[in-house]
């Protein structure tokens, strides 16, 4: 397997495990002016960063070693993302010495019901659907246009995985099925939704450099490492 799909798998399956006990936490970002729904405060969860590095991987990934072999990236992650919810609560469920920290660490690292529902979802649907997009582009420009391709497919997959991700953890769960403690107004869901996407969106036109620098990099390696045989 050539070192920049192991890399970039790392960075992919690790972007992803650490996005699950993160997204629990609601974050609020000050902003120097006030903007339509969110005001001069982006809420959103603690794991927006982590998920958004996963796309910049899948990109990367899907760009150098096609549709096929990103689709089993994104397959594998799903699972290991089960694995790391697995040995979490197993950890959790298993017998404590100190029970007050068993406590603390129930509370900090057990994603609820309805986050890690929203959490699978989102990531089979958005990540699937950024694989296919950035591949029909790429036929589409012939391979040219790095940079459209990334922005679209991320820009686009970014805005069906909040929407998923939210509405599913943040409204449908807590809202109609008692799942998550919880049952936000939607005037609180919108701006989690505006604020989350809008940070995403941001990171995809940031990270359109590092897609070139990364598979540039790749390219220029895998070209002269030295062939067995």
């Amino acid at each position: 397997m050539p070192a920049g799909a192991v890399a970039l798998s790392a960075l992919f399956v690790a972007a992803l495990a650490i996005a699950q006990p993160t997204a629990s936490k609601i974050l609020a970002v000050q902003l120097p002016i006030a903007l339509p729904v969110t005001g001069s405060e982006l809420v959103l969860p603690g794991a927006a960063l982590a998920y958004a590095l996963t796309f910049l991987a899948s990109d990367c990934y899907t760009e150098l070693y096609g549709r096929r072999s990103a689709q089993v990236l994104v397959n594998v992650g799903f699972l290991m993302n089960l694995l790391v919810l697995a040995l979490v609560y197993s950890t959790i469920l298993a017998p404590a010495a100190d029970p007050e920290f068993a406590a603390t660490f129930e509370a900090a690292l057990a994603p609820t019901a309805n986050v890690v529902a929203g959490s699978l979802l989102a990531y089979l649907v958005s990540q699937n659907y950024d694989v296919v997009v950035f591949d029909a582009l790429s036929n589409y420009t012939d391979g040219r246009r790095l940079w459209l391709r990334n922005i679209v497919s991320t820009g686009s997959s970014q805005a069906i995985d909040t929407v998923i991700f939210v509405g599913v953890a943040f409204w449908v769960l807590p809202q109609y099925a008692g799942v998550g403690g919880f049952a936000p107004e939607a005037s609180i869901v919108l701006p989690l939704i505006v604020g989350q996407y809008l940070l995403k969106l941001l990171i995809a036109l940031l990270d359109t450099p590092f897609v070139y620098l990364i598979t540039g990099a790749v390219r220029r390696s895998e070209s002269t490492a030295p062939t067995l045989g």
